[in-house]
């Protein structure tokens, strides 16, 4: 859960001045909170002192350990039940663990045993030595070293059948993996993309737009994503949309909401997220004769004029409010859209309100 960043004295002593006579808009304007914040905390600690409101974050704070506490053990039984009964772990594993259990629990090896579905002779063996491992080791460190390029398959078919050692492909396998030899993985190749023009300012209405994501959470600590989309020319805010989760699907839903009142934009500047370079708006983008226009990965200047409509929403929106459910964030991000178009002065823009800006043009 989010914590607060006002303490149990900050918040009494908010409520006792409201109680001594100042109104909520100068309180909220002085502290820098919300008017449903201030509400929210009258009527879960109105009435009570700070002891008595220390006392119930006490409370729910040990509440939420012991729940923490029951749920991890839960998981740590989970995990152990399903390490056992599911695909099950090499006897030399099984064996290692049998011996810390017997350090750490001060059970008897028969129990340990048992517990773990390895036999006692199983755990008193000894592995012997073969000096035979010592000169695949020498082999195969030898090769890796010379042919950097070389695999376990390489040189394994190199040993057999060019320099003719029957050693067993299982037995020559685990000492390449314990001599941690193992190639690095190829990463995915990377699109590549045209380096794309200096970021300029549209001189018509629909010519760009910006859309991207932001992230945050719920009062009970569930993240939500926000979808923001904006029009370059006037910083005019289009959307904002609110979920748990918001795929390519419902990107393209909110994009044909938008074009239905306000028109279709010639271009959308976007980043490299996976919602935005799926086939599916890929293909979406190609039939509404829509240009989908990436930003160099790595390199979120180049949408610039989201990523500072970004900050604008979340000092001003999302750091002043405490949502319980997705509805009430939306409602409220409803709310703060209109604001901002219509009431909020904007710097980029001589100072007026996006929709000024637009009625001059």
């Amino acid at each position: 859960m989010r914590k607060s960043k006002f303490t149990e004295s900050q918040i009494m002593a908010i409520l006792k001045q409201n109680e001594a006579g100042v109104p909520v808009p100068e309180l909220c304007r002085e502290h820098g909170i919300s008017s449903a914040s201030f509400y929210k905390w009258r009527s879960k600690y109105g009435g009570m002192d700070t002891s008595l409101m220390k006392r119930m974050k006490e409370l729910e704070e040990e509440n939420r350990r012991l729940k923490k506490m029951y749920a991890e053990e839960r998981l740590k039984a989970e995990i152990r039940l399903e390490a056992l009964e599911g695909k099950p772990l090499k006897p030399s594993l099984r064996k290692e663990m049998a011996k810390e259990a017997i350090i750490k629990h001060a059970i008897s090896i028969r129990l340990a045993c048992l517990c773990l579905g390895i036999s006692e002779s199983c755990f008193y063996y000894q592995s012997k030595l073969n000096a035979e491992n010592e000169q695949i080791a020498d082999w195969l460190l030898r090769l890796t070293d010379n042919k950097k390029r070389w695999g376990f398959g390489l040189c394994f078919l190199y040993l057999r059948n060019v320099k003719g050692f029957k050693w067993n492909h299982k037995r020559v396998y685990r000492i390449y993996c314990e001599l941690e030899l193992n190639l690095r993985i190829k990463p995915r190749k990377r699109i590549k993309r045209d380096k794309p023009d200096a970021l300029c300012v549209p001189t018509t209405i629909n010519d760009v737009w910006s859309m991207d994501f932001m992230s945050d959470s719920l009062a009970s600590g569930r993240s939500i994503r926000t979808f923001n989309v904006i029009d370059d020319f006037n910083r005019e805010c289009l959307a904002i949309d609110v979920d748990l989760s918001l795929p390519s699907a419902r990107v393209i839903r909110s994009l044909e909401q938008i074009i239905e009142w306000r028109g279709k934009p010639n271009t959308i500047r976007c980043d490299n997220g996976p919602e935005y370079i799926s086939e599916t708006i890929k293909d979406w983008a190609k039939e509404q004769q829509i240009t989908l226009q990436y930003i160099q990965p790595g390199k979120p200047t180049q949408n610039a004029y989201v990523e500072r409509f970004n900050r604008t929403v979340r000092h001003e929106w999302l750091d002043l409010n405490i949502f319980d459910s997705i509805e009430q964030a939306q409602e409220l991000a409803t709310q703060w859209l209109w604001t901002y178009n219509n009431e909020r002065p904007h710097t980029a823009i001589g100072g007026v309100p996006p929709r000024q800006l637009l009625q001059a043009a």
